[in-house]
């Protein structure tokens, strides 16, 4: 059983690793279980796979309303994952972060079930670092982690990735044909995960202009709460070089098109980002726990493998922190070899053998 979800930077490394375990162990069976009304219920299917949901919500760190109803969701959450595990018995459950993962993986530790606990984040979520006391391994994706868990049952794994992203070399004449992009021109890719980034949007609405008469084409996956409105923009502005997207499914040729690359600074976004090998400049969102994405971006930054620019200090800067590095063919060079040291290819294979260990 695979449990965890609610965000793309929980969900798809779940899905990885249960596409890993099935090509080595294509006999077993699988069961998801999230929480009802999120994102895994829609995308966990769509990978194939089967999953469950629980009537769970996180407790909101600020005075709600919500938090109210937190006890008898938990309740009801944690008789669910006691009759899912009754029913399927599993030989090994997985937790990858999220709501749901919470509830499922306490009650398998109470029934002695093996668990194992894959945290994608640099800095601890608060239900791994509960559930780690009894979980058999923790598979995580930075060093020094012995802060939020137990050093003795650590495994420096990375997080798993989709496998076309490792494939680039050869694409890059596909991909811009695919996109309908230019070989003289440098092409910024700009990520703002798959509901979009208010502040990066704004920063490239401010300085598209500049961007294309600067020789740059910008391929910009907006996100979907902004699709309309930057659209409409890019449009009124009769610039021909800015290419507008609610989300592209094609990563593995966004990628290869890309000179450089701007992004939020999520878990998934900056594994991905290392086996991509390009410069990149990360943004990473302020509205997150414990401010996760800037210690993340930082892990890198300290490494010479990415630059980091505020999210408070993106708007009008963005242009000139770009040229900073495509102007430099040295610095973009060592930033691309830089942030490639730091991948971990092999991460979902690595976790498979983790959780078989653990399975007598």
């Amino acid at each position: 059983m695979i449990s965890g979800g609610g965000t793309g930077g929980h969900i798809y490394p779940a899905i990885a690793i249960a596409n890993a375990w099935k090509a080595k162990y294509p006999d077993s069976d699988f069961l998801f279980v999230g929480a009802e009304g999120k994102m895994e219920m829609q995308k966990v299917p769509e990978a194939g796979y089967r999953i469950e949901g629980l009537k769970v919500a996180g407790l909101q760190r600020s005075l709600s309303l919500s938090n109210l109803s937190f006890p008898f969701k938990l309740l009801r959450s944690l008789s669910r994952a006691k009759q899912l595990l009754k029913d399927f018995q599993p030989n090994v459950v997985v937790g990858v972060g999220g709501y749901a993962s919470g509830p499922l993986l306490f009650v398998a530790q109470n029934k002695g079930i093996p668990t194992l606990i894959q945290e994608q984040n640099s800095y601890a979520g608060l239900t791994n670092k509960l559930l780690s006391k009894r979980a058999k391994k923790i598979c995580v994706a930075y060093p020094n982690m012995e802060q939020f868990f137990p050093a003795d049952r650590l495994i420096y794994t990375g997080n798993p990735v989709r496998k076309d992203i490792m494939e680039l070399d050869g694409k890059k004449e596909q991909a811009l044909a695919y996109f309908g992009l230019n070989d003289d021109r440098k092409t910024l890719l700009v990520l703002g995960g798959s509901l979009g980034a208010r502040t990066i949007n704004q920063a490239i609405l401010a300085e598209m202009a500049a961007f294309e008469h600067g020789d740059y084409q910008v391929l910009w996956q907006c996100g979907k709460f902004y699709f309309a409105e930057m659209t409409a923009q890019v449009a009124a502005s009769g610039l021909k070089h800015i290419q507008v997207r609610e989300f592209i499914r094609e990563m593995d040729l966004a990628y290869a098109t890309a000179d450089l690359v701007v992004s939020r600074a999520g878990a998934l976004s900056v594994s991905e980002l290392s086996l991509v090998g390009k410069p990149v400049v990360f943004i990473p969102s302020p509205n997150v726990a414990e401010d996760h994405q800037t210690k993340n971006a930082m892990a890198y930054v300290s490494q010479d493998a990415a630059i980091l620019l505020k999210d408070a200090d993106a708007i009008g800067n963005l242009k000139a922190t770009v040229d900073s590095i495509t102007n430099d063919e040295q610095k973009a060079n060592d930033l691309a070899q830089n942030i490639k040291k730091l991948a971990k290819p092999d991460a979902a294979t690595a976790i498979v053998e983790a959780i078989a260990a653990l399975i007598p």
